[in-house]
């Protein structure tokens, strides 16, 4: 899979730091070891997104994922499709929006169509600058409404596309080795908690 690009300007802090090798430590249980395996080796199938909506959530989810090694475009985007498959969201939404599952379908609709309104041709086959063009209008909400039908085009793209992604995304191991975090500590449990204290097994920056 295709990783997400980081350059030498994003490098990690924390350079060389693995939060995995606490795995046989009391940092992890037996249940935080089992999910966080899942986590690393279970790539579900595509499932709710029809072949061409998969391919512009991709598209999108490489414009706006953090840039951290190891991640892939195409497994975010996996993870996006299993929660709307199995309709695992945050358990509420605006009033007049519809339910999560059906807002995806929407808005991937509507970014597509915003991309063909903007450059003539699909987001997918946008080059990069244009891609970021669009989903800048999105996020300022320069958009055809009724493209968007009951969807409010800015609020999808902060609370919803951008949150997702985010969240799934600092969801993996291997972002938490990118910003230093020690993960779960069941049952050792965090004991230094001040202001810039840390325990001995955590993370210390190398700059």
């Amino acid at each position: 899979m295709r990783e997400i690009d980081k350059g030498d300007e994003t490098a990690s802090p924390y350079a060389g730091y693995d939060v995995l090798a606490k795995w046989n430590t009391p940092s992890f249980d037996d249940r935080t070891r089992g999910v966080l395996e899942r986590r690393l080796t279970e790539i579900s199938p595509r499932r709710f997104l029809a072949p061409d909506a998969f391919a512009l959530l991709e598209a999108v989810v490489e414009r706006l994922a953090p840039p951290l090694p190891g991640l892939s475009p195409r497994l975010l985007a996996r993870w996006i499709d299993a929660c709307l498959y199995e309709n695992f969201g945050e358990g509420f939404r605006a009033v007049a929006a519809p339910p999560w599952p059906q807002s995806w379908r929407i808005g991937l609709g509507a970014i597509d169509g915003e991309a063909r309104r903007l450059f003539g041709a699909p987001f997918v086959a946008l080059g990069a600058d244009e891609k970021d063009a669009t989903l800048q209008a999105i996020q300022q909400g320069t958009t055809d409404a009724a493209l968007w039908r009951r969807l409010d085009a800015a609020s999808f793209f902060s609370d919803t596309l951008l949150k997702t992604i985010a969240g799934l995304a600092y969801a993996h191991p291997l972002a938490w080795n990118d910003i230093g975090f020690g993960g779960p500590a069941s049952p050792r449990g965090y004991v230094r908690l001040g202001f810039d204290a840390r325990d001995p097994w955590e993370a210390r920056e190398r700059r």
